[in-house]
């Protein structure tokens, strides 16, 4: 028997409270206007106090598990990608896998930053295809706004971010014509520094310290122009390798499920690829930067709305620190 990777279920969980431009304004040396031109962001969700990441995890993958008419004892492994951990250890996938009561199955995290779903998403279908599990719960989960610098020092990073969690079942299946098709994934560490946040940091002594938290070392830093080029080049190019793969032209996919980072990013990477705006969904402006769980929050809003149908073909994107980045294709 062919054995593939199949989506089954899709769900999603991102904070009450909103967050808007005016409300940063209020405290930073910003406006609406500069941070909707550089990133298409109106607002974002926060959690408030007492919420853990995990609290978005679990809600978001039982909300799956149940699109998939499952229940949380039929999951056979438990994949959680985060760059928000909620401890420094266990990882995130320890306490989502405890409120799931998910019994002694394994659980673990992927630190892939904001291409942490993509390379989920190959993980799992890697450990389906192999046979060794059927049924695997994916969650990408994301609490930033504990993180972030709401001070002018951190102003340029703190606008983009937004807490949220997208979850998917991928099963086993006979179907060979649907299913995920294909995943590319590639790094480059080499520009690491280009967007990190440096301590606290085992390579350092001491790994943390007052000074280093009054100075900011605690927080995101990023060359917005430097990740911006590359962003539109690695873009394209995992696109075009995943399509090739495929022997795919960009005119058969659907929906083109990119990473909601930058909007502009994502606008002009269609313009390269001759994508029609109308196929590549967005929901930046209401979520901002949810990092790994952008795409599978985008993912099961569609589903839910409706606008995803059976045997249609999504392409994914995404592109985050790491340098990491990569492309799928998935036949509905």
């Amino acid at each position: 028997m062919v054995i593939n990777a199949r989506i089954t279920g899709t769900g999603s969980c991102v904070p009450s409270r909103v967050v808007s431009n005016h409300d940063l304004a209020k405290i930073l040396n910003t406006s609406d206007e500069w941070i909707y031109q550089r990133s298409g962001i109106r607002e974002r969700r926060h959690v408030d106090a007492g919420v853990a990441p995990s609290d978005l995890g679990a809600e978001a993958a039982l909300k799956a598990i149940d699109a998939a008419n499952l229940k949380p004892g039929d999951i056979d492994l438990l994949l959680v990608t985060t760059l928000s951990s909620e401890h420094t250890f266990p990882g995130t996938a320890a306490f989502i896998q405890r409120k799931l009561n998910l019994g002694t199955i394994p659980a673990l995290d992927l630190r892939a930053q904001c291409s942490g779903f993509l390379y989920g998403l190959a993980t799992a279908r890697a450990f389906i295809n192999s046979s060794q599990y059927r049924r695997v719960l994916l969650v990408s989960v994301e609490v930033q706004s504990r993180g972030l610098d709401f001070s002018d020092r951190g102003r340029d990073t703190a606008v983009l971010f937004g807490d949220g969690a997208g979850a998917v079942v991928i099963e086993q299946s006979s179907d060979v014509e649907r299913g995920i098709m294909a995943v590319n994934l590639h790094s480059e560490g080499e520009h690491a520094e280009k967007l990190w946040v440096e301590y606290p940091s085992m390579a350092q002594s001491p790994h943390v310290s007052p000074e280093i938290v009054a100075e900011g070392g605690v927080f995101p830093k990023m060359d917005g122009k430097f990740v911006f080029k590359h962003a539109v080049s690695r873009l394209p190019e995992v696109v075009e390798e995943t399509l090739n793969q495929l022997h795919l032209k960009s005119r058969d996919i659907d929906w083109w499920l990119f990473h909601q980072a930058n909007l502009r990013i994502n606008e002009h990477v269609a313009g390269l690829l001759n994508l029609p705006l109308a196929q590549c969904p967005s929901n930046i402006d209401r979520y901002g930067n949810c990092s790994s769980a952008s795409i599978p929050i985008l993912l099961d809003e569609l589903v839910r709305e409706g606008r995803v149908s059976s045997g249609q073909l999504l392409g994914m994107a995404a592109f985050g620190s790491g340098f990491t980045w990569g492309g799928a294709i998935v036949r509905w």
